[in-house]
């Protein structure tokens, strides 16, 4: 009964006999797809259900990835010799103008970067401090550590003796030099000058500049940390006899 049943709705329904000859079709194409080197141009879809056929076009460009085509752009990348200077009067030819090293030009990076995390809105002779000690591979960040002047310790001071900057302030992207950085940067060029202009310009003339600014706070964070006019004499002495000390 039940059989016959299925065979009269089977024979009766149009839609089940269509699903039936479908399953029972051979294919002419497979139901994936092969990448080929070729360009699709178009691919025809016949629709068994709808009786029709749909034509679908498919663009080879939008289809086909061309790594071929792909170029790398070009980035220049600009050398920075020189930081900024308040004497723009004393500048001489590309020739003669003393370098700065590359531990030199880190330094005062690493001296921005520290004055941004601190949220401070200026580059102070603190910063520069910092900076020196962040780069850590010149003989200056060496001799600061020999004589126990580390980083940890001038950050410690640096907030007591400047305090805490607001949470919700933000620095900027490159915070400006205060007037005693400035003067120390230049006291840098000078004490390059002054010795004949040899070699490049080392973080140990940017100590040497920041000890030079007694009432900058860094002159004051070292003088607080045991550095005194004995050492910075020795660190000069040992700037001299060699222009490529940092090396």
């Amino acid at each position: 009964m039940a059989a016959q049943f299925c065979c009269k709705f089977t024979s009766a329904n149009p839609m089940i006999l269509q699903i039936d000859s479908f399953s029972k079709q051979k294919l002419s194409s497979p139901l994936y797809f092969i990448p080929t080197r070729n360009p699709v141009k178009s691919l025809n879809l016949t629709n068994p259900w709808l009786g029709v056929d749909s034509s679908i076009s498919l663009d080879s460009s939008a289809s086909v990835l061309r790594t071929n085509s792909i170029t790398r752009r070009r980035i220049p990348i600009a050398v920075v010799s020189s930081l900024p200077t308040a004497n723009p009067e004393s500048a001489v030819s590309d020739a003669k103008k003393p370098k700065w090293s590359w531990r030199g030009i880190k330094s005062f990076a690493m001296g921005e970067l520290e004055a941004r995390k601190l949220k401070y809105p200026n580059t102070g002779t603190e910063a520069l401090l910092m900076g020196i000690l962040i780069e850590g591979t010149s003989f200056t960040s060496k001799f600061l550590r020999s004589n126990k002047i580390t980083l940890y310790k001038v950050r410690e001071e640096t907030i007591k003796l400047l305090g805490k900057a607001d949470l919700y302030f933000f620095s900027p992207e490159h915070p400006p030099l205060t007037e005693d950085a400035q003067r120390a940067l230049d006291s840098a060029v000078n004490f390059n000058l002054k010795a004949g202009g040899i070699g490049e310009i080392m973080p140990a003339h940017i100590l040497l500049g920041i000890w030079s600014e007694v009432e900058s706070p860094g002159h004051k964070i070292l003088a607080t940390l045991g550095f005194t006019d004995e050492k910075a004499k020795e660190l000069e002495s040992f700037v001299s006899r060699s222009g490529f000390l940092d090396e």
